[in-house]
């Protein structure tokens, strides 16, 4: 062979070689390409529309659509055959769910942990000092559908605090005598609370942070209730890959620096 003809199946044999250099973001963004429908309970509905702005921005190609509700009502629809590829739960019960009924493509992912706080109006009309106030009489509390998981916290907060000194024994069944309303999510009762419609409402700490037309009183420590909010990749995704990635960069740093900025905390 000639030392041209040599030269030219060595240049050749480069190019071939280094074809994808060029494209090294690209391909590292493969599995993060694409349309993605995203259902998330009510009170991440801040927090995981910027998380979805930073997520698309970060990954060429991917769209995300975002969609919220109370994570049992978004259950509900993905049972019945909504069409949606990542679900983010403000509880475990419901993606555990999906998980036992074999609607998801993998275990459950804890991405993020929360808790809770007492809201009232502006001006406190009611003149509510401390979560003790909740069980007095003609108090009108705001609260949220029995299937909702903030239901399901507040009760539990309930009994904890009638164990406490200063907190009747019955503080649990005062508290519930005293709602007057029950909402389909949690986003309802804080805009309830936010028109002056109610006197308090247990709700997040986090849609408490988030309000500038509430009063937040904070929840003894010693009372109070862990939430763990979880997320699932659904089975009849149609992204599968582009779900899980998006998922697991929500549950990792740069996620978390998202949530953390909203007031939830990394789980534990």
């Amino acid at each position: 062979m000639s030392a041209r003809h040599a030269g030219l199946v060595m240049l050749i044999v480069a190019i071939a070689a280094c074809s994808g250099c060029g494209n090294s973001s690209a391909s590292a963004n493969t599995g993060a390409s694409g349309s993605l429908t995203v259902y998330a309970a009510a009170s991440l509905k801040a927090a995981v529309a910027k998380a979805v702005d930073e997520y698309a921005a970060e990954h060429a190609g991917a769209t995300l659509t975002l969609s919220t509700d109370s994570s049992s009502a978004l259950e509900t629809k993905i049972e019945q055959g909504a069409p949606a590829d990542v679900f983010l739960s403000a509880d475990l019960t419901n993606p555990r769910k999906l998980v036992d009924l074999g609607l998801a493509a993998g275990d459950v992912v804890n991405f993020a942990d929360n808790s809770l706080a007492v809201i009232v109006p502006r001006g406190n009309p009611a003149g509510i000092r401390s979560p003790a106030d909740l069980a007095k009489s003609g108090i009108k509390v705001i609260a949220a559908g029995e299937a909702v998981p903030i239901t399901m916290y507040a009760s539990e907060l309930a009994v904890n605090l009638a164990s406490r000194p200063g907190y009747p024994a019955d503080f649990a069944r005062r508290y519930s005598q005293n709602i007057v309303s029950k909402e389909d999510n949690v986003a309802a009762v804080v805009s309830k609370i936010e028109l002056g419609e109610g006197d308090a409402a247990i709700v997040y700490a986090s849609d408490a942070k988030a309000s500038a037309k509430v009063l937040t009183l904070d929840v003894p420590p010693y009372a109070n209730v862990d939430v763990t909010y979880g997320g699932v990749v659904l089975k009849s995704s149609t992204n599968r890959d582009a779900a899980k990635t998006f998922l697991t960069w929500l549950a990792g740093s740069e996620g978390q620096a998202v949530l953390a900025s909203f007031g939830f905390r990394p789980p534990s």
